[in-house]
């Protein structure tokens, strides 16, 4: 939140701009009035965030644009290899906010690459499609391929935004040469991580400035990144890169956190000389496996917003069949029950593999309106399944456990799925034998048409051969299924026991309700290629824009979104840090036990008695607390009267608390550890408030630009000669100078160590530090009480 100023908007900027002219430094930029609350400003610059933020700090889109639709569109549909294509020409770009063009890569020399751009053949810079309606290359580029036709396209809807987006689930961890190869670099992983764990400090400079320049090169508006996943659990992410990635995961976070501020505080200083604020954005995990390896996503403040992929909660990596992209949490998930998930007491029987939960996470550390929820225009699916309600909730084990694909399979519970193939998984990708990988995975338009027993024209296209491979022919019929506590469709062919999760009308609906409700930024879905239209000519769906045209019509009249991370600011704040740091890693971090580190930086005493508050999202139990005797606490829960999150978590928030105990004063320079304990992962707690007396500070550290506060009369943080018993002191427990607290190293009292109380003189002292100097003699001592 900015400060709050009575005088018009216009009137402000003009004056603000008017004070950076008659002065170098000035006390706040023309661009603060636009910046959004919580996002890192690079100290110095001042970023042009009203060329794309207004006074609310909310993004401008257009008048019919008050959430955003950002919609991925990938470099493959060329249609130069008998494929269908889908070319910019064919995106609905008045109803899209934002486009994410997927996938750059990292390369050898860690920059940011889409390849040889020279090459004809290159999707983004040198392919033409001669003949192609709409598809007419722009000559005042120097380029051609996708860039070019994207710019083309921009110049008529200048609203909309363009980002590159950079590595994906095939290239995080390497790339493909201009022959198709996969080279096995390290992407992702090595450009930031050292082989021992540290920062690699060179190749991220090295990357954020070849994004820079990326960006001026090709007119995009920012960057995505697509990182999957620096988190410490093992063999996760993509098993080409288990090599590399797993020697890493110790590193991976503090990696990541300094890659986003890098790259962040670099598109700053562009923007400023640019005169246009770039963007920074990720494409994030929502798994609360994944996420519990992430530490507390420490690098939201350098992100516009979020966009979670709340989709691939469950797939033929593992045999429990459920939803793709549940909205909420049934009770019923068999993932979950296999482990007996819902019977530990720690968890709250809180479901963490649906959307709710992912956007609840989020929440907790941001506003809503940087937050948008992901939605598949693709089916996942098995074959084979068995129980369940139509093969929802059943399971669907491989036959030959033995055989699994790599990082699937992996015993104990977990044995890899039976994933759909054929007719069943058109859009299937293929192993490094050239075999197909089951998945059931299908764009929208095609599973449209198996529930209307159509096989689709365009099945040769995608590999499919029905005269010799029994599972390429249409057998059996696809009745469609709807879960409404889930809000979750699905199509089940009984004949082959085939379960396809997809998206329709009825879900797309609900979900576009649940954005517009909350206030939520609005919604991403991968990928435009996979949504539908009815194609009269050939008697069958296809390519369309059904969907985004329906989130479209939901949105353009909302209300605009949530734009404040907590309640209201206080008008002042207080230079007292906190940090995190002692996560274990992998599945050595439950329950989970980070350090919190308290400093103060003040110049003034914190006094004993004051009270810090916090608050921690829904989607954790609120039963939150520490193992160092401070005392902290949910205060005020948010959590669902039923005990549960069973269609969906009532509010967003538990307020946190602890208080200084009265001897418990904190000089300035002086910190205080707390160790913390929780069950399910959260992100960075947000809205950080500081009581003392009537007094109630915001933390600098996240607001640096609220002006600083006084702490009382400026006392020394004790009682100034208070009772003791007021103070909650007994006088006899506390040793008596010069009976020191401590011993040497031959067991004799000489001294006393922090947080030690001794009395002298009727009166009782706290020891700062180390010391051997009379109680109340000098700064290494603190007045508690007097008695």
């Amino acid at each position: 939140m900015r400060t709050q100023k009575k005088s018009p908007k216009g009137v402000l900027t003009s004056l603000l701009c008017l004070a950076g002219a008659l002065s170098s430094a000035p006390l706040v930029s023309a661009g603060e009035t636009c910046r959004p609350e919580g996002l890192y400003q690079t100290p110095g610059i001042d970023v042009p965030y009203c060329t794309i933020y207004d006074t609310n700090g909310r993004e401008k889109m257009g008048t019919d644009h008050s959430r955003r639709i950002i919609g991925y569109f990938t470099s493959w549909r060329t249609g130069k290899n008998g494929a269908p294509a889908y070319l910019a020409s064919d995106i609905p770009w008045s109803k899209l906010t934002h486009i994410n063009y997927a996938f750059a890569h990292v390369d050898g020399s860690n920059k940011i690459s889409v390849g040889n751009v020279n090459d004809a053949n290159n999707a983004a810079t040198g392919l033409t499609w001669d003949g192609v309606d709409g598809a007419e290359m722009d000559p005042a580029l120097p380029y051609h391929g996708h860039f070019n036709l994207l710019n083309k396209f921009k110049k008529q809807y200048p609203n909309v935004k363009t980002l590159i987006s950079v590595g994906g689930w095939a290239e995080t961890g390497g790339y493909f040469d201009d022959n198709g190869d996969r080279v096995d670099s390290g992407g992702f992983y090595t450009m930031t991580t050292n082989a021992d764990n540290s920062i690699n400090h060179q190749g991220i400079n090295t990357f954020a400035d070849s994004v820079v320049t990326f960006l001026r090169t090709y007119g995009f508006d920012g960057v995505d990144i697509d990182y999957e996943y620096p988190t410490s659990m093992n063999d996760a992410g993509n098993p080409d890169d288990f090599s590399i990635s797993n020697a890493r995961r110790a590193g991976l976070m503090a990696s990541y956190v300094e890659l986003m501020k890098t790259l962040r505080e670099k598109l700053d200083a562009a923007s400023a000389q640019d005169a246009k604020h770039y963007m920074l954005t990720i494409a994030s995990p929502s798994s609360g496996y994944l996420l519990r390896g992430m530490e507390l996503m420490q690098i939201t403040p350098y992100l516009d917003y979020v966009n979670i992929m709340s989709y691939d909660l469950h797939g033929a990596w593992n045999q429990f069949v459920g939803p793709n992209a549940a909205l909420y949490d049934t009770g019923e998930d068999v993932e979950l029950k296999a482990w007996n998930y819902y019977n530990t007491s720690q968890y709250q029987r809180i479901g963490y593999l649906n959307t709710d939960w992912a956007y609840k996470y989020f929440r907790g550390t941001m506003q809503a309106g940087r937050i948008n929820i992901g939605v598949p225009y693709y089916t996942r699916g098995w074959q084979g399944v068995t129980g369940g309600d139509y093969g929802l909730w059943g399971t669907a084990s491989a036959p030959d456990q033995n055989n699994c694909p790599p990082g699937t399979g992996t015993g104990d519970k977990n044995d890899c799925g039976h994933g759909a193939v054929g007719i069943d998984n058109i859009w299937h990708d293929l192993d490094k034998q050239g075999n197909e990988m089951g998945a059931g995975s299908n764009p929208l338009w095609h599973a449209k048409n198996l529930a209307n027993g159509v096989a689709g024209s365009y099945i040769s296209a995608y590999g499919l051969d029905p005269a010799n491979d029994p599972t390429d022919v249409l057998t059996g019929s696809y009745s469609r299924h709807y879960n409404a506590t889930a809000v979750a469709p699905w199509l089940w062919n009984a004949e082959k026991g085939v379960f396809l999760s997809i998206e329709d009308e009825q879900s797309i609906d609900v979900k576009a309700k649940y954005i517009t409700d909350n206030g939520i930024g609005g919604v991403m879905f991968w990928e435009l290629a996979g949504d539908y239209a009815w194609n009269a000519d050939n008697s069958e769906y296809f390519m369309g824009d059904t969907l985004t045209t329906r989130f479209y019509n939901k949105f353009k009249s909302a209300s605009p979104y949530g734009d404040k991370i907590g309640g209201s600011l206080p008008e002042t704040s207080l230079d007292i840090r906190y940090s995190f740091s002692g996560f274990k890693l992998g599945d050595q971090n439950y329950p989970i036990n980070p350090k919190l580190t308290i400093s103060n930086h003040t110049g003034q005493t914190i006094p004993g008695g004051t009270t810090f508050e916090f608050n921690v999202p829904t989607a954790i139990p609120d039963t939150i607390s520490d193992q160092s005797g401070v005392g902290l606490k949910v205060i005020d829960s948010g959590a669902n009267s039923s005990g549960n999150n069973v269609g969906g978590l009532e509010h967003d928030h538990h307020k946190v608390a602890f208080t200084l105990k009265n001897y418990q004063a904190l000089n300035d320079g002086q910190s205080m550890d707390i160790a913390l304990n929780y069950y399910l992962p959260m992100p960075t707690p947000s809205s950080w408030r500081v009581k003392i007396g009537n007094d109630t500070f915001a933390l600098k550290q996240d607001h640096p630009e609220l002006p600083a506060g006084t702490i009382g009369d400026g006392d020394d943080g004790g009682s100034d000669g208070g009772n003791c018993a007021d103070a909650n002191v007994d006088p006899s427990t506390v040793n008596v100078y010069p009976n020191w607290t401590q011993t040497d190293w031959q067991g004799k009292p000489n001294h006393a160590s922090g947080g030690d109380l001794m009395s002298h003189n009727q009166v009782v002292y706290r020891a700062n530090w180390w010391t051997q100097s009379v109680p109340g003699s000098d700064g290494s001592w603190t007045l508690v009480c007097e008695f």
